[in-house]
C-alpha cells in the first residue's frame, strides 16, 4: 500500500529560501525539487516574519512576479489579505501592491469564470485601490495614489468596463488633482471613458457621469458576472451623454503638457477612439483635437510624432495641406538629425513613405534625402528609396527636353555618390546591394504594378523617358568598366524578368546590352566575367542572338590560339561555359533562327578547340541542332534540367531510363524498324563457300597452294635481321633465266603490291556498304504505348522519335571487327495514305527526317560473301529503352569490287596506261605456266610478303552486244581498263559512260580467241580440247587483233581485298560474248559465274 506523503513544513528557513532562490535562478531541472511545495502561500506567509532577513523579502516578491504568476484563483483571497495586512507605511507595500494587481490581472478574464469565488476578492482589491486614490490631493503620499491609479488602470485593461460605473468619481478626482500625480488620474479617466464607449453606454438615458454615493464599497459590474452578448450595433448616443463625454475629453486634452511622451501617446490613442464614436454628432471635436495636439509637430520625441500621425490618420478632415507639408518636412528633418538614434531616423523615413498623405510632398524635400557621408548604411538605403521615389515622380519627360528629365538623372547620379564604393567593392558587398536596390526603386516607381494582368502602367512613357535612357547608358558603362558588377547586373535584370509587369523592362535592358555592350567587348580570358549576362541574353527569345554568337565564335578562336599547358584548366572551364550558352540557345530559341551562325560556332569548336571534352560536347550540340526538330529538341533539352547548371560535366546528364517493356508480348523489332541497303545486290547471295582447314603436312609435294600469304618470321637476336620466306608445297628448283619482258612484269607487280597494306600487321583495305535506317510510326506507337498517330508531314512534332540509336554489327564471316554506328535522332515514317507514288528503282533515296544514312565499314580477310547480324539500342521520348535484333545485311561478291591502288608517283595522265600494264602483268602472273609463280612481293609496311598463284576460267554469255554493253556500263564501268575493236569503241565512246580507259583502235584482221582455253566460232559448236600450258600464253599477244565477225574486246581489272584480283577479258561478238577469267584467288570463281549471269 502506498505511503501517504508527509505534510509540507509550515515555513521555510532563511537558508532554505536562499537555496530555493538560487535554484530558480538556474536552469529548470534544479527547480523540480521545490515544485511540490505551495510556494505562493509560503512566500506570502513569510513576508510579515521578523526572523527572515529583510534582504530576502523583496526577492520573494520578485520570485512571485517572475515564476508564480498567474496564480490559481483559490490564492486570490490570500494575496488580497497579505496586501491589506501590511501597514500603509511598510517598505514592501508598493511592491506588494504591484504584485497583487499583476496577479489579479493575469488570473482573471471577462466574464469571470466563477463569479462566486472570484468577484469578492476582486471587489475587495478595487475597494482598497479606490480608497487609496480618493485621498486629498494635498496629501504627501501622492506617489501611493498614483500607484493606485495605475493599478486600477491595469485591472480595467484586463477586465474591460470594470470602472465604467465609477467614471463620475474618476472625472471628479482627475479634475481636482493638481499634483504631479495628475497624469495617473488622467490616464485612469481615459481608460474608464474608453470602457464606457466600448460597452455602448452612451446610448442609455442614464448619465455616464452620475454619482450616487462614495466610490466604496465597490461592486463588480454585471457584464463581468454573466456572458450575455452585447448589441452588435451601438445605439445612438443621447445628447446628455454626448455633452458629458465631450466634458471628459476636454478634461483629458486640457493639459497635454503634464503628460510624458508615453502617456501622451496612450492618451492620443484613447482620444482617437472615443472621439470617433461621437464625431458624427459632435464634429467640433476634430478641431479641438487639432488645437490641443497640433503643437506636437515641433516636438523632438518620436512618440509624440507618432501620436500626431495617428491623429492625422484618424481625423483626415481636421488637418489641411499646410499641416501635411509641415509634418512631412518635420519627418524629413528628423531623419537628418544625426544625434537621434538610428531607429528613430529610419522610422521617420518609413512614416514619410508609408503614408499616402505625405507622398505628394516627397519630391519637394529631395535636398533633405541626400545621404550624408557618415550616415549608417541602412539610413543611406532608406534615403535612396526616397530619392528613387522622387525621381520616379518627376521623371515623366520624353527624350529631348524637359527640366524634370535632367533633374531625375541628377537625382540618380548624386544619390549614388554616397554608395559609390560599390563600383570597386566585391559584388556581394552591402553597398552594391543598396545601390542596385535604389535603381530598382526608380524603375518600379516609374512603372508601378497594376491591378490587372496587362502589365505595368506607364510602360511606353518609361521607355521613351530621359530617365530610362540614362539608366541604360549607366548600366552599359558599369558593365564595361567594372567586370565585378556583371553578376549583380545579371541578377538585377533577372529580377525584372521574373516580374510579369516589368518583364518588358528587363527585355529592353537585354537588348541594350546586346546592341551597346557586346560591340565593346574583346575576346580573351577576361570575357568570362560577362558569361552571366550572355546566359540571360541566350535565355530570352526577344533578343537577337547573332551578335552574341559572333562574339562567342571569336572567343573560341582566341582560346584555341592562346592555349598552352599553363592555361589548360582555364581553357576547359571557359570552353565549357561557352558550350553551355549554346545549349541554352538550343533550348530557348527556334533552331531555324540560329541554325547557320550557331552551327558555324560549333563547327569551329569541333575543328580547332584543343580540349577533347569540349569538342565532344560541341559535337553533341551540333548533332542535335542539325537532326532534331525544334519542339522535340526543346523538350529533350528540358529532360533532367537543373535550374542553374553548376558544372560542365553535368551538361548533358539525363535521368535514368525506364525499363523496357516485355519483349515476349511485343512484335519483333524487325517488323517495324528497318536497316536496308541503298544499292541492292545484283546477286541475292544465299550461300557461301567454306573451305576446310587443311594442314601443311597433308599436302603432297608439288601441289600449288591456292591461297598463300608469305610472311617474314621475326629475326632472332643472334642473327642479322633479314626476311625468311616460308614456302609451302614447292620443291627445290634450279635458278631461272628471265627475259626483259618478264623482268618488266615483275617490276609492275612489285610496284603494285607495295601499295597494298599488310592486313596481318596493320589495318587492311576497307569496303563500305551504304544503308538507310528507318522505322514505321504506327507499329512503333502500338508497341511502345504512344497514342500519337499523324498521317501528314506537317505533324512532325507528333510523330514518335528515337534518340541516341546505337547500331552494332557482328558476323561469322571473315570481315574483321565491324565498327558500330550511331544515329542521334530519327523521326518515324508517317503512315502512307495508300496512293503514294513509290519509285521502282530506290537505289538512291534521299536522306530525310524519316531516314538516316548508315555506313557499314568492313575489313575483309577473304573476298567472300556473308551475312552481318544487326542489333540496335535506342531511347524513346519517355526514356524507355528499345533494344533487339534487326534483319541481317547481306554482303555480296560485288561489294568486294574495288579499284586497284595507285602508286603515289603515278602521273595523272598516265593512270589509264598504268592500269593497262597492271592488267597485262596480272594476266601473265595468273597463268599457271608463268615464270612469276614462284616470286614473292613485299606488301606496304615491309613485314608481309605475298605470292601469286593464279587460275583461269571461261564463261559464255549468249546475249546481244546491246544487252552486254548496258550491263558493263551499269555495273563494271569503274573497273574497265581498256577497250579494243573499232565498232565497240565507237559505241562505248558515244555512250559516254566509260571514260579514262585505253582505246585500242586497230585495223588487223586476226582471229579473236584462237588461243582461248575454249575456242569459240559462230559457225562451229562449242568444243573442249586439251591445250598445254605453254600454248595458252601464246595467244595473249594477239588479243588486240579483232575479227571482222566480232566487235571487240573489253578488259576489266577488279581488286578484291585484302590483296587479290579478278580479271575479265570479254570478247564481244554479235550474238554472244566469251568472258575469259583469271584470278589469284580461286574460291571467288564459285561466285563469279552466278554474278555474270545476274548482270544480264
Amino acid at each position: 500500500m502506498e505511503q501517504p506523503r508527509p505534510s509540507p513544513p509550515p515555513t521555510l528557513s532563511a537558508q532554505e529560501w536562499e537555496h530555493l532562490l538560487d535554484d530558480f535562478s538556474s536552469p529548470p531541472p534544479r527547480r523540480d525539487r521545490w515544485l511540490h511545495l505551495p510556494l505562493l502561500d509560503l512566500a506570502l506567509s513569510s513576508l510579515p516574519r521578523r526572523d527572515l532577513p529583510s534582504h530576502l523579502k523583496p526577492l520573494l516578491l520578485s520570485l512571485i512576479d517572475d515564476h508564480l504568476l498567474p496564480p490559481p484563483t483559490s490564492s486570490l483571497p490570500l494575496l488580497l489579505s497579505s496586501l491589506l495586512s501590511l501597514p500603509p507605511d511598510h517598505s514592501l507595500r508598493d511592491h506588494l501592491l504591484l504584485t497583487v494587481a499583476s496577479a489579479f490581472a493575469s488570473a482573471l478574464s471577462a466574464p469571470l469564470a466563477s463569479p462566486g469565488e472570484e468577484a469578492p476578492p476582486l471587489a475587495g482589491l478595487v475597494d482598497a485601490l479606490l480608497a487609496a486614490a480618493n485621498r486629498p490631493n494635498h496629501a504627501t503620499d501622492r506617489a501611493a495614489r498614483a500607484l493606485a491609479c495605475d493599478a486600477l488602470r491595469a485591472l480595467d485593461e484586463a477586465l474591460p468596463g470594470l470602472l465604467a460605473d465609477v467614471l463620475g468619481h474618476a472625472y471628479a478626482l482627475a479634475s481636482a488633482e493638481r499634483s504631479p500625480a495628475a497624469q495617473s488620474y488622467i490616464l485612469l479617466l481615459a481608460s474608464a471613458a474608453r470602457g464606457v464607449v466600448r460597452l455602448g453606454r452612451l446610448g442609455s438615458s442614464a448619465s455616464i457621469l452620475a454619482v450616487s454615493g462614495p466610490p466604496t464599497p465597490f461592486s463588480v459590474p454585471a457584464h463581468l458576472l454573466s456572458s450575455s452578448p452585447h448589441a452588435s450595433t451601438p445605439a445612438r448616443p443621447s445628447e446628455q451623454n454626448v455633452r458629458e463625454i465631450r466634458k471628459v475629453l476636454a478634461l483629458i486634452m486640457e493639459r497635454p503638457q503634464v503628460l510624458t511622451p508615453a502617456a501622451a501617446m496612450e492618451v492620443a490613442a484613447v482620444v482617437a477612439e472615443v472621439s470617433s464614436a461621437v464625431l458624427k454628432w459632435a464634429p467640433a471635436i476634430a478641431a479641438q483635437v487639432k488645437v490641443q495636439f497640433g503643437g506636437m509637430v515641433y516636438s523632438s520625441s518620436p512618440l509624440l510624432l507618432h501620436s500626431l500621425l495617428m491623429l492625422f490618420v484618424q481625423f483626415p478632415g481636421a488637418f489641411g495641406a499646410d499641416d501635411e507639408r509641415k509634418m512631412a518636412r518635420r519627418l524629413a528633418l528628423a531623419a537628418c538629425e544625426a544625434h537621434r538614434p538610428l531607429l528613430v531616423r529610419l522610422l521617420a523615413l518609413h512614416w514619410l513613405l508609408g503614408s499616402e498623405r505625405f507622398r505628394d510632398s516627397v519630391p519637394g524635400l529631395t535636398r533633405w534625402f541626400y545621404p550624408g557621408m557618415f550616415d549608417p548604411l541602412a539610413l543611406k538605403a532608406k534615403k535612396l528609396d526616397c530619392l528613387g521615389f522622387a525621381a520616379a515622380s518627376v521623371g515623366g519627360d520624353k527624350v529631348g527636353g524637359g527640366v524634370y528629365g535632367q533633374q531625375t538623372t541628377e537625382l540618380i547620379d548624386d544619390g549614388l555618390v554616397s554608395v559609390s564604393a560599390f563600383r570597386w567593392l566585391p559584388a556581394w558587398s552591402t553597398e552594391t546591394g543598396v545601390a542596385f536596390r535604389a535603381l530598382h526603386m526608380v524603375l518600379v516607381g516609374a512603372a508601378p504594378h497594376s491591378t490587372n494582368d496587362t502589365g505595368g502602367s506607364g510602360a511606353g512613357e518609361l521607355l521613351n523617358s530621359t530617365t530610362f535612357h540614362h539608366f541604360q547608358a549607366m548600366l552599359v558603362d558599369m558593365a564595361s568598366e567594372h567586370r565585378s558588377l556583371v553578376p549583380v547586373i545579371a541578377d538585377f535584370i533577372n529580377r525584372l524578368l521574373a516580374c510579369t509587369p516589368h518583364r518588358w523592362v528587363g527585355e529592353q535592358l537585354l537588348r541594350t546590352i546586346d546592341e551597346s555592350l557586346l560591340p565593346r567587348l574583346e575576346p580573351g580570358y577576361q570575357l568570362a566575367s560577362y558569361y552571366p549576362l550572355f546566359e540571360k541574353i541566350a535565355q530570352n527569345e526577344a533578343v537577337p542572338q547573332l551578335r552574341l554568337i559572333e562574339l562567342l565564335t571569336k572567343q573560341m578562336v582566341s582560346l584555341a590560339k592562346t592555349h598552352d599547358p599553363d592555361t589548360e584548366l582555364k581553357s576547359w572551364s571557359q570552353g565549357s561555359k561557352v558550350v553551355g550558352i549554346c545549349r541554352i540557345m538550343l533550348k530557348h530559341h527556334h533552331s531555324s533562327h540560329i541554325f547557320l551562325p550557331l552551327s558555324h560556332l560549333l563547327v569551329r569548336t569541333i575543328e580547332s578547340f584543343p580540349d577533347l571534352e569540349i569538342r565532344d560536347h560541341a559535337r553533341i550540340c551540333l548533332r542535335m541542332l542539325s537532326c532534331i526538330p525544334g519542339k522535340k529538341l526543346r523538350n529533350l533539352m528540358e529532360i533532367g534540367e537543373q535550374p542553374t547548371p553548376s558544372h560542365p560535366g553535368s551538361m548533358f546528364d539525363v535521368p535514368s531510363p525506364h525499363h523496357s517493356q516485355d519483349s515476349n508480348s511485343m512484335p519483333s523489332l524487325a517488323s517495324y524498324i528497318h536497316l536496308e541497303r541503298v544499292v541492292p545486290l545484283v546477286v541475292k547471295q544465299s550461300w557461301a563457300l567454306t573451305l576446310p582447314n587443311f594442314s601443311v603436312q597433308s599436302r603432297a609435294s608439288g601441289n600449288i597452294l591456292s591461297i598463300q600469304d608469305v610472311t617474314a618470321t621475326p629475326p632472332e637476336q643472334e642473327k642479322p635481321p633479314q626476311p625468311t620466306i616460308e614456302r609451302i608445297g614447292y620443291t627445290q628448283e634450279a635458278l631461272r633465266v628471265m627475259d626483259s619482258r618478264g623482268a618488266e612484269t615483275l617490276e609492275i607487280l612489285r610496284r603494285h603490291f607495295s601499295c597494298i597494306p599488310d592486313y596481318l600487321h596493320s589495318s587492311g583495305l576497307k569496303i563500305k556498304i551504304h544503308c538507310t535506317f528507318r522505322f514505321d510510326s504506327e507499329p512503333f506507337n502500338t508497341a511502345w504505348g504512344s497514342d500519337s498517330a499523324v498521317s501528314c508531314p506537317e505533324g512532325e512534332d507528333e510523330l514518335p522519335a528515337l534518340y541516341a540509336v546505337t547500331i552494332t554489327f557482328s558476323s561469322s564471316a571473315q570481315f574483321g571487327k565491324v565498327p558500330s554506328c550511331h544515329v542521334p535522332f530519327l523521326l518515324g515514317e508517317p503512315p502512307s495514305s495508300g496512293v503514294d507514288i513509290v519509285p521502282v528503282d530506290n537505289c538512291h533515296q534521299e536522306e530525310s527526317s524519316y531516314r538516316a544514312s548508315v555506313l557499314i565499314e568492313l575489313e575483309p580477310r577473304e573476298p567472300s560473301p556473308g551475312l552481318i547480324d544487326v542489333d540496335i539500342a535506342a531511347n524513346t521520348e519517355n526514356c524507355q529503352v528499345v533494344s533487339g535484333s534487326l534483319q541481317p545485311i547481306t554482303v555480296g561478291i560485288e561489294d568486294m569490287f574495288l579499284n586497284a591502288s595507285l602508286p603515289p608517283d603515278t602521273p595523272k595522265d598516265g593512270i589509264d596506261e598504268y592500269y593497262q600494264d597492271l592488267l597485262h602483268a596480272l594476266w601473265e602472273a595468273c597463268n599457271s605456266s608463268s615464270n612469276t609463280g614462284h616470286e614473292t612481293f613485299p606488301l606496304s609496311g615491309g613485314k608481309g610478303l605475298a605470292a601469286i598463284s593464279g587460275t583461269r576460267s571461261v564463261k559464255l554469255l549468249e546475249v546481244t552486244p546491246k544487252v552486254l554493253i548496258g550491263a558493263v556500263e551499269r555495273y563494271l564501268a569503274p573497273f574497265v581498263v581498256s577497250v579494243a575493236g573499232n565498232s565497240l569503241i565507237t559505241i562505248l565512246r558515244g555512250n559516254g559512260v566509260i571514260k579514262n580507259v585505253v582505246w585500242e583502235e586497230s585495223d588487223s584482221n586476226g582471229t579473236v580467241g584462237a588461243d582461248a582455253l575454249v575456242p569459240y566460232s559462230m559457225e562451229n559448236n562449242l568444243q573442249l580440247q586439251h591445250i598445254d600450258d605453254d600454248e595458252i600464253g601464246i595467244g595473249l599477244a594477239r588479243y588486240a587483233h579483232i575479227s571482222k565477225r566480232d566487235m571487240g574486246v573489253v578488259r576489266v581489272l577488279i581488286f578484291l581485298p585484302p590483296r587479290y584480283h579478278l580479271l575479265f577479258l570479254m570478247e564481244v561478238g554479235y550474238s554472244s560474248t566469251l568472258v575469259r577469267i583469271r584470278t589469284d584467288h580461286w574460291p571467288c570463281l564459285a561466285y563469279v559465274d552466278e554474278y555474270l549471269e545476274a548482270l544480264l
